[in-house]
């Protein structure tokens, strides 16, 4: 029998957790009957529409009852608990597992998105997993066949490409265990352990046909792993993603969606990964498959529930070919049966016609007895795997038991895991007495563990008079509550140890030291948290430069603090895996300010970035935090193969543009300076000192600049072209040069000399940045770089831009062997003169004039005929005019005088034009100052070491610093008033003539 199905895709959408509503996150996903709705937080115009089997809503609507249960609010709500999603997915598995088909169920998403709550579940909401097992063995239970049912287990992990059997107590082979391929079973794992349950998964038909089911619970790796770092146009082919494994099993779905679709697909690659070779059956094979695929509603995480979503569509055309599988064993069980019974029959004949031979009745005795033998030995065999499962469970609950009474007498360590299902396996007993603690496992009185930046004796633990301590190892790291230590160090109950790079644990003091308190909080996130705080990164601390208050952190500052704090022991391992693999590289997390590329300067958005130093050459890169993540595990791949033994552990050192640890080196940004375009708004020139800030607010740099307005030749304007409104500029022609003068202490090539630096900008919708020519080796080079600018009509967009943008002026660091910053001036207009055409609406309206001249000179002709008829009148009007100017002699000293009154009127609204230009002029260099100084407030920070005199010394300082800031804003002020003041006193005294 031949069933030919889709895979069953499902969509659960959890509640959101601590961290998304620390952030206030929103929640972008809607979902009516089968249909999910995803809408984009920055666009909400932007939403995308997907159909599925089933669909779970997960999110709210839901309440603890007394037994711990999540379960419905309301008899209406439609919360989808564990219970409905195993009856929809669970007993469709099952169902299909009983009647001999092989039946797969897929978890996908991201990390954190509910995969194992869903697979797994916690506490009293048993997910698929065990709900299945416990649903498995009631059915064999009810079954009148439960006798000769057989089942195994058995349990594998994926990681790196290497195949470990987690049912195995001992180590994990070296390159862990092969995969196989055999014609009849296709791919299996070489040396796999099967644990025997004492019932299985077949049952009998009417033809008493044996039937066989595989069953394989997959719960997949985070979706964000999926990513190849050639989404980060990463200089490394796809073929080397973070997991191959998972981006092998997208190939191998879209592969297969294609076929269903009718594409040719030449071929399907299974064989690329492991993990597609052991689910070439679940997928387009002998299987009926179902997928469930879990999201986070949050707008944080938009961008990896879309790509799930995307990914469970394909993978849902994908269509399997079930057959009902029969056992070879019991198929063998079957034959040797009837065999024996056609023996007995020609027995009995033989016995019946009276023509028994003993050479006849021997060997169909002898064959009998053989096949009886072989039934007896499988039936033994299978005993036998029973006793043996028995013995190992009865170690297994020795061993537990034993635990459990160490739990109740003496303190320990257990181990707090990234997954909180895997938090607390490893609990270290701490007896009395001293117990070195690291990789050695060669003495009664050592506590292995293993981990990155683990020594062979790491510390020591002391347990004396009931007193627990610790005792750092020279050169070993250890951290207690967040704090490095080198010493002794008294344990309390609840201290938090991180041993090596990232090896951490929960210290659990004496039975009488323990409260009942909740121990769950400290999970893996407080932990790192800790870790952070300690290192002076906080929540409070993002927020300083936007005034928030501590207790009411800015929303859209949290993502970029956990994304910091996730991070961290990333980071720390792989600092670890260089250090030991001898790269020479730092890595070191830093905050990028987007407010530094933002012309309105007040952008709050943060984002995390990795600083790479090599320590020998002092070159850096910058990565971002997707392309870090990609990178850190390909070099976990380089770890394991070069420390960990693993396959290839003889292999050549990878040549340097395969090695994850470098990287082509290119430009780097190191900080931006705003240069404020108002006084160009005014015709008024700026000369301005202006800052160059870094990312983490250090001063990179000083820039000496200039804004000088200019005629069209690139001469300065004078006095009497400075504008009172600047819609007067509207419409007409302006031109402005801007002047890079100096580069002033630049800390970029203090650091190294053999460096260089660049300064990038663009004005208002110029297409392409325009880069200076580079300079090299120089702290504070002269730069003397002019650029000139046109808007041949000015727009009220360009004239809203300069009165409240700056320019922002990026400084790129060179380094040997980087190539320079070209500008690209495709698409940039320019003049005759080589000027930069800026405002294109402007532009094209000047195109457009330009080109309506040409079809106007025709008509121009027509006017030139017209205008020689006009001359002849003119000059008759000439004649008119001389007799006429004779009669006005008369009363020339009458217009004389009154002349002189509309002169000396006249002149005098230019002359206060002016001085109001002037004041304007003042105040403005006034205000840069002002802007400057409270810059400066701004990032005048206590030291982290202070103590309370230190404090006191901040605190007077910095009240210093809001006095001369509050006085600068004074006087600027006062100025401007005493010289309106003192124009319109001059006017009034003066009114006669004004008015």
């Amino acid at each position: 029998m031949t069933s030919t199905d889709c895979v069953k895709v499902a969509v659960r959408v959890r509640p959101f957790n601590k961290r998304e509503r620390d952030a206030g996150s929103r929640c972008v996903i809607s979902m009516t009957s089968n249909n999910i709705s995803i809408q984009d937080p920055r666009n909400p115009q932007n939403s995308r529409t997907f159909t599925f089997d089933y669909t779970y809503w997960s999110h709210n609507g839901f309440s603890r009852n007394k037994d711990g249960l999540f379960v419905p609010e309301e008899a209406c709500s439609r919360y989808a608990d564990q219970t409905s999603v195993f009856l929809d997915l669970g007993q469709g598995i099952l169902d299909n597992a009983l009647q001999g088909y092989n039946a797969t169920l897929l978890a996908y998403g991201q990390t954190g998105s509910g995969k194992s709550y869903s697979m797994v579940g916690y506490g009293p909401n048993k997910g698929l997993i065990p709900t299945l097992c416990e649903r498995l063995f009631q059915s064999i239970r009810s079954t009148q066949a439960s006798k000769q049912c057989q089942v195994f287990f058995s349990m594998l992990e994926i990681y790196n490409e290497q195949v470990a059997d987690l049912l195995l107590k001992v180590s994990r082979s070296a390159g862990g265990l092969r995969v196989r391929e055999d014609q009849q079973r296709g791919f299996y794992v070489e040396g796999l352990k099967r644990v025997p349950c004492d019932s299985a998964v077949q049952i009998f038909s009417k033809e008493c046909i044996t039937k066989q089911s595989n069953i394989y619970l997959v719960d997949l790796a985070g979706s964000e792993r999926q990513r190849s770092s050639g989404s980060e146009a990463d200089r490394l082919k796809e073929g080397t993603a973070i997991n191959l494994s998972l981006t092998t099993l997208g190939n191998v779905i879209s592969a297969l969606a294609d076929t269903a679709l009718g594409k040719k697909v030449v071929h399907i690659p299974y064989r690329d990964s492991v993990l597609t070779k052991l689910l070439q059956s679940a997928l387009g094979g002998n299987s009926r498959t179902v997928m469930i695929a879990t999201l986070s509603p949050a707008d944080i995480c938009y961008e990896e529930s879309l790509s799930t979503l995307r990914y469970a569509e394909r993978a849902k055309r994908i269509q399997n070919k079930a057959v009902v599988n029969e056992g070879p064993t019991e198929r063998l069980v079957k034959e040797l049966k009837a065999e024996n019974a056609k023996l007995l029959m020609r027995l009995s004949r033989l016995g019946q016609e009276g023509r028994k031979t003993d050479d006849e009745t021997k060997e169909l005795r002898r064959l009998l007895t053989h096949n009886e033998l072989q039934i007896r030995a499988i039936q033994t065999l299978w005993e036998q795997h029973l006793q043996e499962a028995l013995k190992d469970w009865e170690t297994q609950y020795a061993t537990i038991t034993q635990e459990r009474r160490m739990m109740q007498m003496h303190p320990y360590i257990m181990n707090i895991n990234e997954d909180a299902q895997l938090s607390g396996v490893v609990k270290l007993f701490i007896q009395e007495g001293e117990w070195d603690i690291g990789l050695a496992d060669n003495s009664p009185r050592v506590l292995s563990i293993r981990g990155l930046g683990i020594q062979e004796k790491h510390a020591v633990f002391s347990n004396q008079q009931r007193r627990v301590s610790i005792t750092p190892v020279s050169g070993s790291k250890v951290i207690v509550n967040g704090v490095s230590v080198s010493k002794r160090i008294e344990l309390q109950h609840l201290d938090r140890l991180v041993l090596g790079s990232n090896s951490t644990y929960l210290f659990i003091g004496f039975p009488s030291e323990r409260s009942g308190e909740d121990w769950s909080r400290y999970d893996y996130d407080y932990f790192q948290s800790e870790l952070a705080e300690a290192e002076g990164f906080h929540i409070q601390s993002l927020c300083e430069d936007q005034g928030h208050r501590p207790h009411q952190p800015d929303p859209c500052l949290l993502p970029v603090f956990y994304d910091y704090v996730k991070l961290m022991p990333m980071v720390t391992e792989a600092n670890q895996m260089s250090k030991e693999l001898k790269k020479g590289v730092e890595f070191k997390l830093e905050i990028k300010n987007l407010a530094m590329t933002d012309s309105k300067g007040h952008d709050l958005e943060k984002d995390i970035a990795v600083r790479v130093t090599s320590v020998e050459s002092k070159q850096v890169w910058m990565w971002s935090k997707a392309k870090f993540v990609n990178r850190k595990f390909l070099m976990e791949e380089v770890y394991q193969q070069q420390v960990g033994g693993g396959e290839g552990a003889d292999r050549a050192p990878l040549p340097r543009e395969r090695d994850p640890f470098w990287d082509p080196l290119e430009p780097l940004h190191l900080g931006s300076a705003h240069l404020w375009l108002q006084s160009l708004a005014f015709r008024i020139p700026l000369e301005e000192q202006v800052e160059v800030v870094g990312p983490e607010g250090t001063e990179e740099a000083i820039l000496q600049t200039q804004l000088v307005p200019c005629n069209p030749m690139g001469l300065p304007l004078g006095e009497d072209d400075i504008l009172i409104d600047p819609s007067e500029l509207l419409g007409k022609r302006m031109d402005f040069q801007l002047v890079l003068d100096q580069c002033c202490g630049l800390r970029w090539v203090k650091e190294s000399r053999n460096r260089g630096v660049q300064i990038g900008f663009r004005v208002f919708d110029c297409p392409q940045p325009l880069y200076t020519p580079a300079i090299w080796h120089n702290v504070n080079p002269l730069m003397d770089h002019r650029v000139q600018f046109t808007a041949l009509r000015t727009s009220q967009e360009l004239l809203n831009y300069m009165q409240s943008n700056a320019l922002v002026l990026e400084l790129w660091g060179l380094q040997e062997g980087c190539s320079e910053l070209v500008s690209c001036m495709d698409g940039v207009k320019m003049t005759q003169k080589d000027n930069i055409i800026i405002d294109k609406i402007s532009a094209s309206e000047h195109s457009t004039a330009e080109t309506r001249s040409s079809d106007l000179s025709s008509s121009l002709r027509a006017l030139h005929q017209d205008m020689e008829q006009l001359r002849n009148v003119n000059a008759a009007l000439r004649k008119e005019n001389s007799c006429l100017r004779e009669q006005l002699n008369s009363a020339r000293n009458g217009v004389e005088n009154n002349r002189g009154r509309q002169e000396r009127r006249g002149s005098l609204r230019p002359s206060c034009d002016a001085e109001f230009a002037k004041a304007l002029k003042v105040f403005y260099h006034s205000m840069t100052s002002v802007r400057g100084q409270l810059q400066r407030l701004r990032r005048h920070k206590p030291s982290e070491e202070a103590d309370l005199l230190g404090f006191r010394l901040f605190v007077d300082e910095h009240t210093y610093l809001l006095k001369d800031f509050s006085e600068q804003l004074e006087q600027c002020v006062t100025t401007l008033k005493q010289d309106v003041a003192a124009i319109v006193r001059r006017k009034r005294e003066k009114s006669g003539i004004w008015s």
